[in-house]
């Protein structure tokens, strides 16, 4: 058993306890929480909903006035959710890696924490979306998956704040938690998408065989008349497939 500034740790057991009980108590509640989110995102809750309970989580361990998560999309960082006075940015205020702390944090795959002066920092950007937000602190830790950056957490605060190594601790586990979840969620969209991109492309296969037989025009003739079609009636090429398909099939039935 080792003991480092009120923390013991047990090595067989790889549980931290403080020595104050009532702390103890309330790391228990946090342990229990976080699993508590582990298993609804196991559990295949609405995405959304998980974000926005990590955001009253976060701001329930940890004392602040605002929190922020970006995800990051392509090669941008896109507030998803938030727990401050403006509520119509999520979904709008988007970030470039490297732009502001939140970009660096991103970039550079580290945390930071700045305990009072925030906007002094080098790194710093103002957002005229958040015109009357001036934040003395600020902790932002990148969410991680295996290594890849997938997003930022942003904790915020309008007086100076000493954010504490167990609360900058706690918010990195969220981080990983939910780093892992979105990378899942990022790949079974990606494979629906591919599903989606391979349907659409035997659908259109389909169709020019259709129109190739029937109007005894070529290959690039049919595909070319299915995309005019497309750009005319303001139509995916998708619907257009189906349709021509579906009228032959039509024809077929009444021969």
């Amino acid at each position: 058993m080792s003991s480092s500034g009120g923390w013991s740790v047990s090595s067989g057991s790889q549980v931290l306890l403080r020595a104050d009980p009532r702390q103890a108590a309330r790391d228990s509640g946090d342990v229990i929480f976080l699993h508590a989110i582990a298993s609804r995102m196991a559990a295949e809750v609405p995405f959304n909903e998980i974000l926005n309970e990590v955001v009253d989580f976060a701001t329930s361990v940890v004392k602040c006035d605002s929190c922020f998560v970006y995800l990051l999309e392509g090669d941008e960082l896109v507030l998803r959710a938030s727990k401050n006075s403006h509520p119509e940015a999520v979904g709008k205020l988007k970030l470039k890696l490297g732009q502001g702390i939140t970009g660096w944090v991103a970039k550079h795959r580290q945390p930071v924490v700045v305990a009072q002066n925030a906007a002094l920092d080098s790194r710093f950007q103002f957002f005229n979306e958040l015109p009357e937000d001036r934040f003395e602190a600020f902790l932002s830790v990148p969410l991680l998956s295996r290594g890849r950056v997938v997003g930022v957490i942003n904790l915020q605060n309008i007086a100076a704040h000493d954010y504490s190594e167990p609360e900058i601790t706690l918010v990195s586990t969220i981080g990983f938690l939910v780093g892992a979840e979105i990378e899942m969620v990022r790949l079974e969209k990606e494979k629906l998408q591919l599903a989606d991109r391979l349907e659409v492309r035997k659908l259109v296969e389909r169709a020019k065989g259709i129109l190739q037989h029937e109007l005894k025009i070529s290959e690039q003739e049919a595909y070319l008349m299915l995309q005019r079609q497309s750009q005319y009636r303001r139509k995916s090429m998708k619907d257009i497939a189906e349709a021509v398909t579906l009228s032959h099939s039509v024809k077929q039935s009444w021969i």
